[in-house]
Formats: structure tokens, sequence, C-alpha cells
């Protein structure tokens, strides 16, 4: 394509007209292009080398408002979806100040508010604002989710 590479065309031709699904046919089999051309909007994705059967699956599927990858591309995208997860919760970890570690260590050993406060020698009502803080920036609901967290990254033991 001489003026646009293929991702810009995608999010071009989507700007203009949004209701357009888009099936990307391609030799490219690399998880950023594969990633790129997603998050521009197509809708599907498949390689050159396809057979018959699967690029008239690809446009049933995209047609009746689904996503199509290439089967031997998917194990990709779902393996680049992991590892944003998986980066995603380390980085939440890191986004805690070590007080806030401290206190979740102790609210996922059993701890209750006043023993974390007469522990870590500050006021019911720090402990609470850390509680809060803790469930705000790690995005849980209640304790038993704050605790499964800590025990997923290895705070705290069964």
């Amino acid at each position: 394509m001489p003026k646009l590479n293929g991702i810009e065309a995608i999010r071009e031709i989507k700007s203009r007209h949004p209701q357009i699904k888009i099936i990307v046919l391609t030799v490219h089999k690399n998880e950023e292009y594969i990633m790129a051309s997603l998050e521009a909007g197509a809708t599907g994705y498949i390689l050159k080398d396809a057979s018959q059967n699967e690029l008239i699956l690809a446009l049933d599927y995209v047609m009746d408002g689904k996503t199509f990858l290439s089967p031997s591309i998917s194990g990709k995208v779902v393996d680049a979806y992991l590892m944003n997860r998986k980066t995603h919760k380390s980085s939440l970890l890191d986004n805690l100040t070590s007080r806030e570690l401290e206190i979740l260590k102790l609210i996922a050993e059993g701890h209750k508010n006043k023993d974390i406060a007469d522990h870590l020698c500050i006021s019911l009502k720090t402990v609470e604002k850390h509680r809060s803080n803790l469930m705000a920036k790690l995005d849980r609901r209640n304790t038993a989710a704050l605790t499964a967290y800590a025990i997923e990254k290895g705070i705290v033991a069964l």
C-alpha cells in the first residue's frame, strides 16, 4: 500500500466508517502486528496461507458480529493478553507503599483493624484509610479479595 501501512489504513477507515468490519489478510504472524491490527479496529485477522474454508469461516464470524483469528495465531494473542495481565497485576503491587504492603500482610493474616492499629502504633482511622486505599488501588471489594490477592502475590503463605 503506497500511502498508508495496514494499521494506519484500519484506523483511517474505522474513524470515517466505524460500522465497517475489517478482516486483515496478511503474511504477518508476529504478535506486535496482530495486536496493533486489533487495537486499530480490525475485527478479524487471517493469514494468507489460510484455506478457503477458513476464509469463509472468518467472513461468517465477522458478519455475525464476532471476532475471528486464524487458529495458527490465536495462541499468540492469548499469550500477549496473559502477559499484559501479569504485567498489570505486578504493577498494581508496585503502586503500594511499604506501609500499605505491611497492612495488606496483616489483613491477609487475619488481623482485625484494631489489632493492626495497636501492633503498628497508629490510629484505627489510619488503618481504615489504608484498607480503603488498598481496596481502591488493587481493585478489590472486600477482605477476602485482599487476602486472596496477598496469597497470589506471595505476600503471605497459606
